[in-house]
C-alpha cells in the first residue's frame, strides 16, 4: 500500500459521540453499523500505511456523558485526528438546559484540543420535518458554540446543517433520526474533505433527484409505524430515564491499527 503524496500525513482517528457517530443506521449483514466514521477510517487507512483507529461513541450519550466516559479517553490516545459530535440529544430533552450543554462541549474542547493534532467539530445535519423545526433555536445555538470553540482552538468545523441535501427525508432511516448508508457516506467524504484530503465524491452535496411525493394514505402509515416503532418507544425511554446506549461498550475502545482486508472490501464497495 502506498500512500498519496497529496494526502495530509494522518495517522490516526478517534471519534467520540452518540449515535451519530456510532454508524446508526448504516446497518451491515452481521446486525453491527458502520458508519461515516469507518467509512472516513477506511479511507485514511487506505493512504497511511499503519494507521489506527478508535470509536468511543455509545447511541443515546448526552453531552455529559460523553465528557465522564469518552473525553479522558480519546485525550489520552494523542491521535493525530479527533472528532467531537455532541450535544444533540441534550437539545431534544423537553427539560434541556442550554447554559449547560454549552458549558460540557466548551469542556470537552478544551480537554481535547491540547491532545491531538487535528480536532474536528460539527454542525451536525437536520431532517426536513417538525421536529428540525421545533428544536432549529437551540440547534443552532449549540452550533453557534462549535463556531465559537473551533475559531478559539484552531478546530475544524465540518457543516453539515448548511448542506440541504441532507435534509432530504430520502437520506435519513424509518426512525427518522438516523442517515442511511448514502447519509454516511456523504458526511464521511464531507468530512475526508475538510481534513484536505482529495475530493473522492465532489458532488456529496448535490440533492438527490426529484421524485414525485408519497400518496397522502402512504403517508399516513408511515407516521403510524413510526410513531408505534420508534416514537412511543423513544419516549418511554425519557419518561423512565433510561438509554438506547445503556449498557453498551465503545464501538472501538482501542486505537488499533485499522488496516484489515475487511475494511479495505468495506470501503471499495461503499458505493
Amino acid at each position: 500500500m502506498q500512500t498519496n503524496p497529496a494526502s495530509p500525513p494522518y495517522t490516526s482517528l478517534v471519534a467520540i459521540g452518540d449515535s451519530f457517530t456510532e454508524g446508526m443506521s448504516d446497518l451491515l449483514p452481521d446486525g453491527s453499523y458502520r458508519g461515516w466514521a469507518d467509512v472516513l477510517a477506511a479511507r485514511m487507512a487506505a493512504s497511511a500505511p499503519g494507521f489506527r483507529y478508535a470509536n468511543l461513541a455509545v447511541r443515546g450519550k448526552l453531552i455529559g456523558q460523553i465528557v465522564d466516559e469518552q473525553v479522558d479517553a480519546a485525550a489520552a490516545m494523542n491521535a493525530d485526528v479527533v472528532t467531537l459530535v455532541g450535544g444533540l440529544n441534550d437539545t431534544l430533552r423537553p427539560n434541556c438546559d442550554m447554559g449547560r450543554v454549552r458549558g460540557l462541549l466548551t469542556e470537552a474542547v478544551e480537554r481535547l484540543a491540547p491532545s491531538c493534532g487535528r480536532l474536528v467539530l460539527m454542525r451536525s445535519p437536520g431532517r426536513q420535518g417538525p421536529v428540525l423545526e421545533r428544536f432549529r433555536p437551540r440547534m443552532e445555538e449549540l452550533f453557534a458554540t462549535v463556531d465559537e470553540l473551533a475559531a478559539k482552538h484552531d478546530a475544524l468545523v465540518v457543516d453539515l446543517y448548511g448542506a440541504p441535501a441532507l435534509t432530504d427525508p430520502r437520506l435519513w432511516d424509518v426512525d427518522r433520526l438516523h442517515l442511511t448508508a448514502d447519509g454516511h457516506r456523504r458526511v464521511a467524504e464531507a468530512v475526508w474533505q475538510t481534513l484536505g484530503y482529495p475530493p473522492e465524491d465532489t458532488e456529496w452535496q448535490v440533492p438527490m433527484p426529484a421524485t414525485a411525493p408519497p400518496a397522502w394514505l402512504d403517508r399516513r402509515v408511515a407516521d403510524v409505524r413510526f410513531a408505534r416503532q420508534y416514537l412511543l418507544p423513544w419516549i418511554g425511554r425519557r419518561l423512565t430515564g433510561r438509554s438506547s446506549g445503556d449498557g453498551l461498550p465503545a464501538k472501538r475502545p482501542q486505537l488499533l491499527p485499522y488496516e484489515t482486508p475487511e475494511v479495505r472490501e468495506a470501503y471499495e464497495g461503499r458505493a
